[in-house]
């Protein structure tokens, strides 16, 4: 670990609590912190006293505050220095690494993105190791690395098995660890994602949140009480099994009728080139299906409808504040949301509450965010403790 993340590490459970309030939620008046974290001003002060004095948190300015009124105050509000501290975090595709430097609050700073020509965990190792030298050099204040993978992720440091890299228990945390110095965390990808967006995007300060992405595979995340719900069958082929049309199209990957069949970029290619025996790009289907082409209109409907019949299941048994469609797949609302909501309004109880879907229309730099968070989390909190 470097010299500049020691100097406020490791931090006490009290120390954990009032970083990780002001982080998501500051800045924070001293009464408002005491207050939601049932502290008496004594007990805060001894608890914020090494954070400041560290750098990690500062006083600022109440908002609204004359000038001349400012110095002096007692008890200014605190807040993280987001600029203290920079991390990084890379999403690895089959074959592309996409990477980021974010501040402590993670605002993304730099972008860097490289090929990926190998699969070989060493070699893969060596060019992450390559593209954290080239963003150190203008980022020098990095005190961790994040990593997202898709697949299963074993101790945030191994992954057990990547479908897309063709891996299996490859310690990839060690490889990266020895040949950057920093600390390295490895993550499942759809994970990291919905832990970012649960801290600092969409589900910020939510008790209960949904991420359901679409793309190259289906991703579901479920937060409730503000954290992350594991499962073991994390990117084991979730929605392989999820059958929401059950006469639905028989397709080379998942069950037919199933989540995986129906929603999949891959598999509405192969839908549609199996209909017409031409092969397009997912967004050449998209602009076909909007411009009234019979059989890419015929597959995304299909698809919108299997959207729409996923969200209503979701939102009746998981009863979230507020569902984020995300990934590579979310163009299909463009063109077909009506259809979605439709569907999403007849697998309702007619009564029920409306459903806050959010989409957001994202790249594989917001992914790679994700796995910068992680860092953040682990290195704020503690290994393990997230």
């Amino acid at each position: 670990m470097t010299a500049g993340a020691a100097s406020w590490l490791p931090l006490s459970s009290g120390e954990r609590s009032v970083a990780i309030e002001v982080l998501v939620h500051g800045p924070l008046s001293r009464t408002e912190l005491a207050r939601r974290l049932d502290l008496s001003a004594g007990s805060l002060t001894r608890l914020t006293k090494p954070l400041i004095e560290s750098g990690l948190l500062v006083e600022v300015p109440e908002a609204g505050t004359p000038a001349e009124v400012r110095q002096g105050r007692p008890s200014q509000p605190l807040d993280v220095v987001a600029e203290s501290r920079s991390f990084l975090g890379f999403k690895i595709t089959d074959d592309m690494v996409y990477g980021v430097v974010t501040t402590l609050r993670s605002d993304i700073v730099a972008r860097h993105d490289r090929p990926l020509t190998t699969h070989d965990p060493a070699r893969v190792a060596d060019l992450l190791a390559e593209m954290t030298d080239e963003l150190t050099r203008s980022h020098p204040r990095i005190a961790g690395v994040g990593i997202g993978v898709g697949g299963l992720v074993q101790d945030r440091a191994v992954v057990g098995e990547s479908p897309f890299l063709h891996w299996r228990e490859v310690p990839l945390a060690a490889l990266v660890e020895e040949r950057t110095g920093l600390p390295v965390v490895v993550e499942n990808d759809v994970a990291a994602l919905v832990e970012a967006e649960s801290w600092f995007g969409a589900g910020r300060g939510l008790d209960r949140f949904v991420v359901l992405t679409i793309g190259a595979g289906i991703g579901y995340g479920l937060v409730l009480g503000g954290k992350r719900v594991p499962y073991v069958e994390e990117d084991r082929g979730f929605g392989r099994h999820w059958i929401v049309n059950p006469n639905g199209p028989l397709t080379p990957d998942g069950e037919r009728g199933s989540a995986v069949s129906l929603l999949t970029i891959g598999n509405i290619r192969y839908q549609v080139q199996a209909a017409t025996g031409r092969d397009h790009t997912y967004e050449e289907i998209l602009a076909l299906a909007a411009a009234g082409e019979p059989m890419p209109t015929r597959v995304i409907d299909e698809s919108a409808r299997a959207l729409g019949t996923l969200v209503a299941q979701i939102a009746n048994f998981a009863m979230p504040q507020k569902i984020l469609l995300a990934g590579e797949g979310v163009g299909l609302m463009d063109v077909a949301g009506k259809t979605v909501e439709d569907t999403v309004r007849a697998h309702r109880h007619p009564l029920a509450a409306p459903i806050d879907l959010e989409t957001k229309v994202s790249d594989f730099h917001d992914w790679a965010r994700g796995a910068a968070v992680l860092a953040i989390q682990v290195l704020v909190l503690g290994a393990g403790e997230v």
